[in-house]
């Protein structure tokens, strides 16, 4: 706090510190984005692969060579 502050009550540089504190340590809203796009692309991942094996599976189930 600087020199500005001490002309401030005490009640007054509780809450400004306070309310520093809480800045610092909320979540902000560009993390919450950053959080939920890593996991919808791991979903899509995951989807894609299981996709993918699938299908590669069916393509040899359908196979005209086999008797």
């Amino acid at each position: 706090l600087g020199k500005q502050d001490y002309k401030k009550t005490r009640p007054m540089l509780r809450a400004t510190r306070l309310k520093a504190e809480a800045k610092k340590t909320a979540l902000g809203v560009k993390e919450v984005a950053l959080v939920l796009a890593a996991i919808l692309v791991f979903l899509l991942a995951f989807y894609a692969f299981f996709y993918l094996n699938i299908s590669n599976e069916v393509d040899l189930d359908l196979d005209p060579e086999e008797n």
